[in-house]
């Protein structure tokens, strides 16, 4: 268990016997890396501990129900238990609870852009009407209200000039790449970073699903290397023995960045720790006893040139060493970007906080 810290769980008595055993196999699956049969011997072990479970409801009546509400299902090859996308999508869905709080689901799922005109949803600005506005941007009221204060209550009637409508409003859509750092310090020290940026990925896939459906996400997770992965792998990411290319993650993000063709493009990055990789060939040039000046200034070019391509990057470093902090100032400069240097339990409401306020831009 290195590098998990347990914390007494308190019950609700106002849960029902399979919620409260739900509650924690969720926790469980994610520390597991998505390992049901791991899952439940943790499950079985803390219930023997701590009585969870009773005459009435046991384990068993808990797998057996998993399986019927579709949250497991077995491998047909081989019978091994998995977890099904039904239970991915309540990952998410508790995530975005936890670190987001309760959110409606809204209309259309757009950003509001600076710019108005002929757009595809009206906005709460008003002015005159103007040739060519449609008529049902009219704002009734507003023009009557005109017609009077112009013409009198005796002789009402309405004229061109006495006529509000209201703007119309571009959406801007956003496509939006994450970065989650996965080297071995992320789980070192007996801390765990790794779970809470895991926790931030489902969140924000959850929200934009929700609220922003027209715009993208890209996740990818980068150690020695960087790749993708699929939405639904991300509460079963693990820590590998890698080092830190972020190198390779910021190639990978811009690479995808530009497929995605939108002026709107952004990067997340959540790290903790100074890159302290290249790949040269098919070879790793690797120094994690500082900041290497090869590494720091490819890292620092990488920057750079998103600048050239009006891509800025959010950077959350969970770790607080003075030098990694002044590595972030030097890469937050080059891009004209943001950084945020954070514990673990704000980094959730930062990162969202921010995502919502950049979205409201057209960059």
């Amino acid at each position: 268990m290195e590098g998990f810290r347990i914390s007494r769980f308190e019950l609700k008595d106002e849960q029902s016997p399979f919620d409260r055993l739900f509650n924690i196999f969720k926790q469980l699956l994610m520390h597991t890396g998505g390992d049901v049969d791991e899952a439940l011997q943790w499950l079985t072990e803390i219930d023997r501990e701590h009585n969870l479970t009773n005459d009435e409801y046991g384990i068993a009546d808990f797998i057996a129900d998993l399986k019927k509400k579709g949250y497991i299902r077995e491998d047909a090859s081989n019978g091994t238990l998995m977890p099904s996308p039904k239970v991915d999508q309540a990952l998410r869905k508790d995530a975005l609870d936890q670190i987001f709080g309760k959110l409606k689901k809204s209309k259309s799922g757009q950003h509001q852009s600076k710019f108005t005109g002929l757009g595809d949803e009206n906005g709460t600005d008003k002015r005159p009407f103007e040739f060519g506005d449609p008529f049902e941007s009219i704002s009734v009221t507003d023009s009557l209200l005109n017609a009077q204060i112009n013409h009198g209550i005796d002789q009402l009637h309405l004229e061109e000039r006495d006529l509000v409508v209201f703007d119309k409003e571009y959406k801007a859509q956003t496509s939006t790449v994450l970065m989650i750092d996965i080297s071995h310090s992320m789980i070192l020290y007996g801390e765990d970073r790794i779970t809470p940026a895991k926790r931030v990925a489902m969140a924000m896939a959850e929200l934009i699903r929700i609220k922003y459906p027209k715009d993208t996400l890209d996740v990818i997770v980068f150690g020695n290397d960087a790749w993708p992965i699929n939405i639904k792998d991300i509460p079963y990411l693990q820590v590998g023995p890698y080092h830190t290319n972020t190198v390779a993650g910021l190639e990978l993000a811009m690479e995808l960045l530009r497929k995605r063709r939108n002026p709107n493009r952004q990067i997340f990055m959540i790290t903790d720790g100074k890159p302290t990789c290249l790949k040269e060939g098919d070879q790793y040039y690797k120094n994690s006893m500082g900041l290497d000046r090869k590494i720091v200034n490819k890292t620092l070019n990488l920057a750079t040139q998103c600048k050239r391509l009006h891509i800025p990057i959010t950077t959350f470093m969970v770790a607080s060493d003075a030098y990694l902090q002044d590595f972030v100032e030097e890469f937050t400069i080059a891009n004209s970007g943001k950084a945020y240097y954070t514990g673990l339990k704000g980094l959730g409401d930062m990162l969202f906080e921010d995502f919502e306020r950049n979205r409201k831009k057209r960059l």
